[in-house]
């Protein structure tokens, strides 16, 4: 038992002292402060639903170095951002503007509500007619159904 906690404490001492610092995010804390906020922009194109800066993926990685890179060549923002869209278009933006080519995104939200609250309206307009309109029992239906009832009360 000692054996196997020696060999143990033997093994995260030796995982422990091969660990390292980690690295520097830049030299610049300005213009990796400018990377994340662009980062935090930018969608990534593999997970989809997060942005690159929180992505682990391949392309994100990449993506960050590219900004980066971008950033030390003097590049503004708004050139860096262009440079994305240009290269994989609008759906890289986590805020696409408003155009022709992205409105479905804006208002299709909106479109689908009132489809649904439409459509709510007239099946409940329809139901309630039915009920309504129902024409009383004529004679035989009235005693078939009492004889139905009587059936069911009396086995």
């Amino acid at each position: 038992m000692k054996r196997l906690f020696l060999a143990f404490v033997l093994v995260c001492l030796a995982a422990v002292a091969g660990a390292k610092d980690a690295a520097p995010l830049a030299d610049d804390p300005v213009a990796e402060k400018r990377l994340i906020a662009l980062s935090e922009e930018l969608r990534c194109l593999v997970c989809q639903n997060q942005n690159i800066a929180d992505s682990h993926a391949e392309l994100a990685q990449d993506l960050r170095r590219e900004i980066r890179g971008m950033i030390q060549a003097g590049k503004s923002d708004k050139e860096i951002i262009d440079f994305m869209v240009a290269r994989y278009g609008d759906f890289v933006l986590y805020r696409p503007p408003v155009k022709a080519t992205t409105l479905v995104l804006w208002a299709g939200p909106l479109l689908l509500m009132l489809v649904g609250l439409v459509a709510l309206v007239r099946y409940l307009g329809q139901r309630n007619r039915r009920v309504t309109d129902d024409a009383p029992l004529t004679a035989d239906e009235a005693r078939r159904a009492e004889a139905l009832l009587n059936e069911t009360r009396n086995p």
